[in-house]
């Protein structure tokens, strides 16, 4: 008598930040589980909500998609002219690529390299962009992005301003007649991020001291941004303009839409039909805490499952004291496995593969 198959087992984390990818991280937990239960089919869904990793979680989960020297070139669907471009802004203008540790640079760190990358999908012919804008290294309003796009921004005396926030303080005029067009398809852009351009909850105050603005900064920034965001035809207010250093509002300017990141993911993977035919799905982060219910790609993996009625296994680099882990049916700390946190540091995928080969005995 023969016995039906066990429903699949899929593996949606996101990535574990300055530590391992998203991908990496899928793949050892997947390594885990069958090093246990060989015979259990292991989906891999490495997710992102539109900072690091967000490249490579479409180039993991969708078959065909081929990686360009800056971005990602997805697969024609059901229309052979469609053309889908990804561009990570963490692997092109990114605080990661400032070293490890890195050297801020708050005023003069720029997204030039972000824009150049986007160019060359435009130039590539694609007919639609989906644009990850999370782990900026700079509070320049993608001015730099813009600038590399086409854009001519000037002081008084009519010169070519300085990159990154530097040159936003001595803004005079913006010139968008050479701006390239955005692709026909329009721009999608996934951030996890709702704060406006401008204010106490802007781009300057909340984001600036990640990036090395102390507090005497703050307030200079913020006025830099005033000015550049006078020149633009585009909301400062809207939810998301202050992300990425403001580089939310200058692709606003640009014709882009914003859409919360982790939701855009997993619609683009096709999570929710992956999860209607799974027994079990596995998400996690590096540290899941109190701002992990807000937005964030194990919330949002959280809810799909909870809608299907799938049991969700968490883990994580570290659960922090007082996190909501009700809800989940299991909870894995790499931490608590490695002994302490720089132990985990230290070999993420190694704890990784103990934690998949413990869920794997538990729910196999």
């Amino acid at each position: 008598m023969t016995h039906p198959s066990p429903l699949p087992v899929v593996v949606a984390i996101d990535s574990f930040k300055g530590s391992i990818r998203a991908a990496d991280a899928a793949q050892a937990i997947a390594e885990g589980w069958r090093s246990v239960d060989p015979e259990r089919e292991i989906v891999l869904c490495p997710m992102a909500d539109g900072g690091e990793g967000t490249r490579d979680a479409f180039a993991a989960a969708i078959p065909g998609a081929r990686r360009q020297p800056s971005w990602l070139l997805l697969p024609a669907t059901d229309d052979a002219q469609d053309r889908t471009g990804v561009v990570e802004l963490a692997s092109t203008s990114g605080i990661e690529l400032l070293g490890s540790p890195p050297r801020l640079r708050p005023w003069d760190a720029d997204t030039r390299g972000f824009g150049e990358a986007i160019a060359a999908a435009l130039a590539h012919g694609v007919s639609r962009l989906i644009l990850g804008i999370g782990s900026s290294a700079s509070t320049d309003g993608g001015a730099g992005m813009l600038t590399a796009l086409g854009a001519r921004f000037t002081d008084a005396a009519g010169q070519p301003i300085a990159p990154g926030a530097r040159g936003l303080a001595t803004i005079a005029a913006a010139d968008l007649t050479r701006l390239a067009p955005p692709p026909p398809g329009g721009v999608t852009v996934l951030t996890d991020v709702t704060s406006p351009l401008l204010g106490e909850r802007g781009a300057a105050a909340v984001f600036g001291p990640q990036k090395g603005a102390t507090p005497d900064d703050i307030p200079l920034l913020d006025a830099a941004l005033a000015r550049y965001a006078d020149l633009l035809e585009a909301d400062p207010d809207t939810p998301g303009a202050g992300a990425a250093g403001g580089t939310g509002f200058g692709l606003l300017a640009w014709g882009a839409r914003l859409v919360p990141g982790a939701q855009a993911v997993a619609q683009l993977i096709d999570l929710p039909a992956r999860l209607a035919a799974a027994s079990l799905v596995i998400t996690g982060e590096g540290s899941f805490d109190a701002s992990s219910a807000a937005g964030k790609t194990v919330a949002y993996v959280q809810d799909l499952a909870a809608a299907q009625r799938l049991p969700v296994a968490l883990v994580a680099g570290r659960v922090a004291d007082g996190a909501a882990t009700t809800g989940f049916a299991s909870t894995t700390s790499l931490t608590d496995l490695a002994g302490s946190a720089p132990a985990a540091l230290g070999d993420p995928a190694r704890w990784l593969r103990l934690a998949g080969g413990e869920l794997a005995q538990r729910f196999g």
